[in-house]
């Protein structure tokens, strides 16, 4: 028993030595098992992450916003009618501003892309009007795609038509609504559509959007610029441009509007 078991090693070692020379002859380099991950391998210290201070109030602006109104005045702000002329609208006790119906629309002096952006807003003092008379205003993205503003508290319209609708294209996913006499809240992440060299789209609009801190558009595709009649298309390429707000005939109210290119 042991003289086999002795041979049977003897044998092995033969195998394994005839390997290793053929190896060598045939000029196959043998195979070498791969070092082990060590945990600091899978760590990326450089460049650090920049800091950002957030605000001390939930909804104010962090250290690198943008603020587009503060309460105080509408510096940042222009008429869409004339862009050389201050924005017509009114500011109300030094907090938050309405729509003067018949005036027009406003835009940001400044144009945007990609943001991320924080806006408040509430139905007039006087609740009137149903269905799309009720609250009515729009928040445009690069004055082109618009998210809808309206009082949908209680108030039945078309699904793609009420709050928290891409208008005309994307019904939100449900109706966040605060009652007509209090503010809400939408927080939008939005990245701009991109062109090829030719003009053509390459890829569209998205948009997420929190709507009283409840999630209404979940990285939903913008189909193109919003139009009250007609389908939505990419008609041409554009750039960055300027953030509207839209004069529907009611005297909607807007606070603590800011944003943060991204």
């Amino acid at each position: 028993m042991k003289s086999r078991t002795l041979w049977s090693s003897l044998t092995a070692i033969v195998f394994a030595v005839s390997a290793v020379t053929a190896q060598k002859h045939s000029g196959t380099p043998p195979e070498v098992s791969p070092m082990p991950m060590k945990p600091e391998m899978t760590e990326i210290w450089e460049p650090e992450v920049t800091v950002v201070e957030p605000a001390k109030t939930l909804g104010d602006a962090p250290s690198d916003a943008i603020t587009l109104f503060d309460g105080t005045n509408f510096d940042q702000w222009v008429s869409s009618k004339d862009s050389t002329s201050a924005a017509p609208w009114k500011i109300v006790d030094n907090d938050h501003f309405e729509v003067v119906p018949g005036s027009g629309n406003i835009q940001t002096k400044m144009k945007f892309g990609d943001v991320q952006l924080h806006i408040e807003f509430s139905a007039p003092d006087k609740v009137e009007g149903e269905s799309q008379g009720r609250g009515n205003s729009g928040l445009f993205l690069q004055n082109r795609y618009e998210l809808q503003i309206l009082d949908s508290y209680q108030n039945r319209t078309y699904r793609n038509g009420q709050a928290g609708s891409i208008y005309k294209d994307k019904a939100p996913l449900v109706n966040a609504m605060r009652g007509p006499l209090e503010w809400n809240t939408y927080d939008v992440v939005y990245r701009a559509p991109r062109f090829k060299d030719d003009g053509q789209l390459d890829t569209p609009a998205t948009i997420t959007v929190l709507h009283n801190g409840v999630l209404v558009q979940n990285n939903t595709t913008i189909n193109g610029n919003t139009y009250y009649i007609g389908l939505h298309n990419y008609p041409s390429a554009h750039g960055d441009d300027v953030i509207s707000l839209q004069d529907h005939g009611n005297k909607t109210q807007f606070r603590n509007i800011w944003l943060r290119k991204l």
